[in-house]
């Protein structure tokens, strides 16, 4: 039996820079679709490759003199390997074929198992076939935050404040940018023990923050914007205090995001862990990184607690045995799931069919992960999807090689708002005049992330304590797209969003 073969084309540009630098430049387009190929391996030996992103792209720079015996290989799943000689590389495309499996030579080896059986060897090897101990990762780290505004509505019901009124309102709605975006990018090692909670160090390397400081979209800056047409607008010796509204306040407006007594606890917590999250990123990079970067390579089908989890309760998933594909030079199962008791995820699995190790998943949430709505304020985490690979180490386990996820969520609120304004200056009650409405924004944010590991080697504890970080450290702030920051380094190729990226100049 032979699986079906299909060509794949790879245009390719080859530069040559200084201090004997060759920058190899491609983008993997289907022949068939025509459709980007993402995700596939590009390396020049086994310590230097990189992936293509999700559009098909990728960029390797080989730091050293090419010579004769310099290769480029292109591992695709599904594909056989292909070796190209770089010195002497002058075509601009490279057609990749579709590794032709015959079943015998698969089961060789190994025997027909059906698919319980596969499953019940994957979750044996789960404790062997992965590296959970000490080991120090060349990494790179991508995170990508998008910001769209669906809904900005204030409609202002009964107005004593002349200056407060609709047409003011609706100034300060325009003020707030309707989409944003921004970028983090990190190269650096990341040491310690890969199982999910433990203790990690961190020498970040190269890192770069592109973002409009001006509209990054943090509760500090609403509040921030406000405050500044207040000024700019109003001039009465008074402060106004806000109730029920979006924004916090610390000078001239005193203000409270809900009443007290109306506050409940899950909307209160979704509030505070977002203002925490914005203060630890700001006060210290390498600890919120590093953190999130050890989160974010744990986030799979390993811990036990993890949202994947279609193996450890895998009662609650449907899977189907396909075809065999060709992965590293090796055969894998594939193996779809789907949920049939409540479960979140949808997928497929790629199982190396001599260690039954998954060696790779692609997957997608079927339902939102979480979802409330209280007093006028909701969540939706609609969206989490992504791709895991993972590839052997030197002691011969399972490390993470690659991960590429998306999540999703909408933010609501819609509820009754009160400005009322007070004198500063008047004994007793200060109450001089108030506005009341309305207000509704609903607001979606798509956080992306990506993580390649170049190099994943062993190592002991005490290298893991005799090693000590340099806490002080501190992003590149880019303003706009530079394609010369990361020249000479090997990364995961930007996407067309942020190779656009640049400050557009807005009045308030």
């Amino acid at each position: 039996m032979k699986l079906t073969s299909m060509a794949l084309i790879v245009t390719v540009l080859v530069t040559t820079a200084t201090f004997s630098q060759h920058s190899v430049s491609a983008k993997l387009i289907d022949s068939t679709t025509q459709k980007p190929i993402p995700f596939a391996t590009i390396a020049i030996d086994d310590r230097t490759g990189v992936i293509s992103n999700d559009n098909g792209d990728f960029n390797i720079t080989i730091d050293k003199k090419i010579t004769e015996s310099d290769s480029l290989f292109i591992n695709c799943l599904g594909y056989e390997e292909k070796r190209i000689a770089i010195k002497t590389f002058t075509d601009s495309i490279i057609q990749l074929q579709t590794k032709a499996i015959d079943l015998s030579e698969v089961f060789l080896t190994n025997k027909n198992y059906t698919i319980d059986e596969i499953l019940e060897r994957v979750k044996e090897g789960l404790e062997t076939n992965y590296d959970f101990g000490y080991t120090k990762r060349k990494l790179f780290y991508r995170e990508s935050y998008y910001t769209e505004m669906l809904k900005t509505d204030v409609n202002i019901k009964k107005s004593t404040i002349p200056e407060f009124n609709q047409a003011f309102m609706d100034s300060v709605v325009s003020a707030i940018p309707r989409n944003t975006d921004n970028h983090t990018e990190i190269l650096g090692e990341l040491y310690g023990k890969i199982e999910s909670g433990q203790p990690q160090k961190m020498d970040i390397l190269k890192a770069s923050r592109l973002y409009d400081k001006k509209n990054e979209v943090t509760f500090e800056n609403y509040e921030d914007r406000f405050n500044q047409i207040i000024k700019k607008h109003v001039k009465r010796d008074s402060y106004f205090k806000i109730k029920s509204g979006w924004f916090g306040t610390k000078e001239e407006i005193d203000s409270t995001f809900f009443e007290e007594e109306k506050v409940d606890e899950e909307t209160a917590e979704f509030i505070a862990q977002k203002q925490e999250q914005e203060a630890k990123r700001k006060e210290n990079f390498l600890k919120w990184r590093k953190h999130t970067i050890h989160n974010f390579e744990n986030d799979g089908f390993l811990a036990e607690d993890t949202d994947l989890n279609f193996l450890e309760k895998s009662r609650k998933y449907d899977f189907e045995l396909h075809d065999f594909a060709y992965l590293n030079n090796e055969f894998v199962y594939t193996i779809s799931f789907k949920p049939k008791r409540g479960a979140d995820f949808e997928g497929i699995m790629y199982v190396n069919t001599q260690d039954f190790a998954v060696v790779r998943v692609d997957y997608k949430n079927v339902k939102p992960l979480r979802k409330f709505g209280l007093l006028g304020i909701s969540l939706n985490e609609y969206l989490k999807e992504g791709t895991i690979i993972y590839q052997k180490n030197d002691n011969d386990k399972y490390t993470l090689k690659y991960a590429d996820a998306s999540f999703g969520q909408r933010v609501g609120i819609k509820r009754p708002i009160k400005i009322i304004e007070k004198n500063k200056h008047v004994k007793g009650r200060r109450k001089q005049n108030e506005v009341t409405g309305d207000i509704h924004f609903i607001v979606k944010n798509i956080d992306k992330r990506e993580l390649i590991v170049f190099e994943s080697d062993p190592i002991t504890d005490a290298d893991f304590n005799a090693f000590n970080e340099v806490p002080d450290v501190t992003p590149t702030y880019l303003p706009k797209y530079d394609p010369e920051f990361w020249k000479g380094y090997n990364i995961i190729e930007p996407n067309q969003a942020i190779k656009d990226f640049k400050i557009m100049d807005s009045a308030n």
